[in-house]
């Protein structure tokens, strides 16, 4: 039937901390953990970044 082709794919909802997961399939979670490990990633580059920045200032501080 060509109506059911035409409508979109429901797009997965984003992950919640605390979520049921009993719900999700193997797929899901394998996506989920990789969304996951990306962000964990992410943050941990802005963290390191902020360090080296706060490193910095307190050397400049520390000269004068």
């Amino acid at each position: 039937m060509a109506i059911f082709d035409d409508e979109p794919k429901k797009k997965s909802r984003p992950h919640e901390i605390g979520q049921d997961l009993s719900l999700l399939s193997v797929g899901d979670l394998t996506e989920r953990i990789g969304i996951l490990r990306d962000e964990i990633a992410r943050l941990e580059a802005e963290l390191q970044t902020k360090g080296s920045t706060k490193s910095a200032a307190e050397a400049l501080f520390r000269r004068g």
